[in-house]
């Protein structure tokens, strides 16, 4: 995105952020969100809350340098919580029953994480290049956010972690913990490039026009 700020660019009005946070707001099966932002965007993050009256929002706090690091800060600023669900801010297409889903089916193991299966084939390749093998394709997800977690494994699971990974289901895994996978939705896309931007416009317009009967 270039020198774009992902979650603060503009889509159909208003930033990304500002539809994640819409949408954990007017969810029933949440209580309190906290926000997670880099050091520079914390003013502008509270000042999105703030004009989007966005009431569920108990702490805006800064982050750390690695995505880890952000969760980790934002996790000591809950108590008395029973479920964790971590979204990420440039996933705008999130909707509650994605939300819903991932705490129902959260409650089995403790941990749960929305994904899609892939629709292409997948080759494993080495540093030269080479391919070294051929998962089966239905055994191969794309992972997304809500991942859900009850508090304790989630927490437990950062106050532990010696090693660098990519998503939170990573560091629970690593405790020996079965993280389930629940159909998430191929419209759930993390905006990363320009193009990301122009799928999410076209799915928000569709969403609109729903609403709207058109």
């Amino acid at each position: 995105m270039g020198v774009i700020d992902k979650i603060f660019a503009e889509l159909s009005g208003n930033p990304l952020l500002w539809y994640v946070l819409k949408v954990f707001e007017e969810s029933v099966a949440i209580d309190r969100v906290i926000l997670v932002l880099s050091e520079t965007n914390l003013d502008r993050g509270s000042r999105l809350v703030e004009e989007g009256r966005f009431s569920k929002v108990a702490a805006v706090c800064a982050g750390g340098d690695r995505r880890q690091d952000s969760v980790s800060k934002g996790l000591t600023r809950l108590t008395d919580c029973g479920w964790v669900v971590v979204h990420d801010g440039a996933r705008p297409c999130v909707t509650p029953l994605l939300i819903e889903k991932g705490l129902e089916a959260a409650r089995e193991t403790g941990a749960a994480v929305a994904a899609v299966p892939v629709k292409d084939t997948v080759k494993m390749v080495d540093r030269s290049g080479t391919v070294v093998s051929t998962p089966p394709r239905q055994d191969v997800w794309i992972a997304q956010t809500p991942q859900v977690f009850r508090f304790d494994i989630i927490e437990r699971a950062y106050r532990e972690a010696r090693e660098e990974v990519t998503d939170d289901a990573m560091l629970v895994e690593s405790l020996g913990y079965k993280v389930m996978v629940y159909m998430g939705s191929y419209e759930n896309l993390k905006v990363t490039t320009p193009e990301d931007m122009a799928m999410a416009e076209s799915i928000m317009q569709r969403r609109n026009a729903g609403r709207r009967g058109v």
